[in-house]
């Protein structure tokens, strides 16, 4: 298994990947059902902050996640992490992630922190499985007042 650099031409085969209205809003933001033409190939950020990967098995894409880089903050975000729902349950999230950590430490921001939606308990054990913890309630509380979602903050302990 590869990460690469995400390119335009995947734009359709990932986007294709959101099976709910819920997956869509993790990928884009908006949560419409199914994937809204309009934003293939618009919806990952052009952002220079923002580092969106591929996974790769072979030649054939198996996961996409995004870096995202905040030196005003001296933090790291994972973002956007969903794997092709044909390969799931397969341990291949917990490798996407691992995958992701290399360019995030790489960075040099001492905090690499994600957010998730409270009730994706696989993804959560895959956080967890990783070496993700929840940060305080007073932090989580705090990050999500301006948030559309009361999403469940982690921070990487190694």
């Amino acid at each position: 298994m590869e990460l690469r650099g995400f390119g335009d031409e995947h734009g359709r085969l990932v986007a294709g990947w959101t099976r709910t209205a819920q997956e869509v809003g993790v990928l884009s933001g908006r949560e419409e059902y199914p994937f809204p033409a309009d934003l293939i190939g618009s919806w990952h950020k052009d952002d220079p902050d923002i580092e969106s990967y591929l996974y790769f098995d072979g030649e054939t894409p198996v996961g996409y996640g995004e870096v995202w880089l905040d030196d005003e903050e001296d933090e790291v975000e994972l973002a956007r992490v969903i794997v092709d729902p044909d390969r799931r349950g397969r341990g291949i999230g917990a490798e996407l992630v691992r995958a992701l950590l290399k360019p995030a430490v790489a960075a040099g921001h001492p905090d690499i922190f994600l957010r998730v939606r409270p009730e994706n308990a696989v993804a959560i054990r895959t956080y967890l499985g990783v070496g993700f913890v929840d940060v305080s309630q007073q932090e989580m509380d705090e990050w999500n007042a301006a948030q559309p979602v009361a999403y469940r903050w982690m921070r990487y302990a190694g």
